[in-house]
């Protein structure tokens, strides 16, 4: 059976987990927009030892790729800091943009940034790197780039996520998208369903209900059938519009 869950809020999301009827949960353990170091926990033994696996989004903040050092160094620091933190609420993984370069540098560079980052990172919780849907020196947007990148990085047990909204904002050709991003990473360890706001390659990362956007809904569905992993809402909403969209991936996971 594939899980199913929604990205909820940090401060009880067990139970915000069980009002949804989510399988699972996607949190982020500090301020998605602050370098802080994640807080210790009251509840991290809970969340440790619950049946409900738990996933961790790191901060928007984190590019890697970045050429101003005042970015990417500071990247690397709360990187290691969210995977310390995951550590301790024995999260499944620990979920990161792919990130751009930015500046005057090369694409490539971007790459080899990436290599450098893992091989500062000492941790015991996999990352999951998540394709991006803007960024004109993305690594992680155009398939194409995420084979350069996992020929680079794979060695490190790097995950990867599809989210659903960025392919189709970042403009990737939706054919056949599954299969072409299995070839070029060997994986995919999580899906991360949201439609969009907005139209086909419009480079904006706006959420969507599903089946309410502008994804056509057979092509999301194709997407998560042929994906075949646990699946994560991160739409808008509570309670209730998650909870639906949820039923909706049901819904899709049972025909």
């Amino acid at each position: 059976m594939i899980l199913v869950g929604a990205h909820v809020p940090s401060i009880s999301p067990l139970d915000e987990a069980s009002e949804r009827k989510a399988d699972l949960a996607q949190i982020f353990l500090s301020n998605p927009q602050s370098w802080r170091k994640p807080p210790p926990r009251a509840d991290a033994e809970t969340l440790r030892t619950s049946p409900i696996p738990i996933y961790v989004h790191a901060p928007y903040l984190i590019n890697v790729c970045a050429d101003n050092n005042r970015v990417r160094i500071p990247s690397r620091k709360i990187l290691q800091d969210t995977c310390d933190a995951a550590a301790e609420v024995g999260a499944l993984a620990v979920i990161v943009h792919g990130g751009h370069v930015t500046g005057d540098g090369l694409q490539e560079e971007g790459i080899d940034r990436w290599r450098k980052a893992l091989d500062s990172v000492d941790t015991e919780v996999p990352i999951f790197i998540e394709n991006t849907a803007g960024g004109d020196k993305a690594v992680a947007r155009r398939v194409e780039w995420i084979a350069r990148l996992f020929d680079e990085i794979g060695e490190f047990g790097v995950g990867f996520v599809l989210d659903t909204c960025h392919l189709w904002a970042g403009g990737e050709p939706l054919d056949e998208v599954v299969p072409r991003i299995m070839e070029a990473t060997g994986r995919i360890d999580l899906v991360q369903v949201n439609d969009s706001k907005d139209p086909f390659d419009s480079r904006r990362d706006r959420h969507e209900n599903l089946g309410k956007g502008q994804i056509p809904p057979d092509e999301m569905a194709r997407m998560i059938i042929e994906a075949g992993a646990p699946v994560v809402v991160e739409t808008p909403g509570g309670i209730e519009e998650q909870t639906a969209d949820i039923e909706w991936v049901r819904k899709v996971l049972s025909t």
